[in-house]
Formats: C-alpha cells, sequence, structure tokens
C-alpha cells in the first residue's frame, strides 16, 4: 500500500488512465516480458508514466528494438525492471544516435546490448555534454 501510495502521490495522473485500456494491457505486457508479479509494482512506482505510453506505438517498438540488438528476453526484462524509464525514450532522439556512437567507438553490437542492460541510463546521457567529453578526457 505504501507503494501504491508513493507512486499516487508522484504522478497523481495515473488516476485518471483507464484500468482497461491503460493499467491491465501494460501490466499484462509486463508480466509477458517476464517482469514478475513482485516485480511490476516496483517498475510502475519508478516510471508510472509507462502505463500511459502506447504498446503499438511506443512499447513493443522498443522492445522489438532492443532485441534487435541482441538483447534476449531475459534482458529486456531486466532492463526493464531496472530502468523503466528507458521506455518513454525516443528510438531515433536517443537510442539509436547513442547506440550508433558506441558502436562508432569500436562497441560490438553483443558489448552494446550488455551496456545497455547493465546501464541503461546511459542512452539519456547528453552525447555533446557528458559521454563525448568523458571519452575524450579517457583518451588524453
Amino acid at each position: 500500500d505504501s507503494q501504491v501510495a508513493k507512486t499516487i502521490r508522484n504522478f497523481p495522473q495515473l488516476m485518471g488512465y483507464s484500468l482497461e485500456e491503460n493499467l491491465k494491457p501494460r501490466v499484462q505486457w509486463l508480466k509477458e516480458l517476464g517482469v514478475d508479479d513482485s516485480q511490476v509494482a516496483n517498475t510502475i512506482t519508478k516510471y508510472p508514466q509507462l502505463m500511459g505510453c502506447s504498446l503499438e506505438e511506443n512499447l513493443k517498438p522498443m522492445v522489438q528494438w532492443l532485441k534487435g540488438l541482441g538483447m534476449d528476453d531475459s534482458q529486456v526484462a531486466k532492463t526493464i525492471r531496472n530502468f523503466p524509464q528507458l521506455m518513454g525514450y525516443s528510438l531515433e532522439e536517443n537510442l539509436k544516435p547513442r547506440v550508433q556512437w558506441l558502436k562508432e567507438l569500436g562497441v560490438d553490437d553483443s558489448q552494446v546490448a550488455n551496456t545497455i542492460t547493465k546501464y541503461p541510463q546511459l542512452m539519456g546521457c547528453s552525447l555533446e555534454e557528458n559521454l563525448k567529453p568523458k571519452v575524450m578526457t579517457l583518451r588524453e
């Protein structure tokens, strides 16, 4: 109950979502991905906006893209459990440019998948203001 209260306190808009059209289908989708019952509530608490994301236009394409990088089902589930905010990122604006940049650095596909699984927050970091300057410093 404290988890539900925290979620509502942090994102009261959740209460405006449709139970049948938003909440139930997304909870079911999380479970089908391999997020178990005990972790679904944690995942929603971390990123309640997930319940408003379109399954067809956002969530499913994101998962397909992650799998296309070589992630298996358990890696996808782990990534979503640990950092569900990733599902709210833009493929075109966030993920694809950062993955391309990692590949240009010499990180191969399987390493990219492992990198996203271990540290999905990387996909939200600014290339110009954060990642590229750090690499430049490491190269000096």
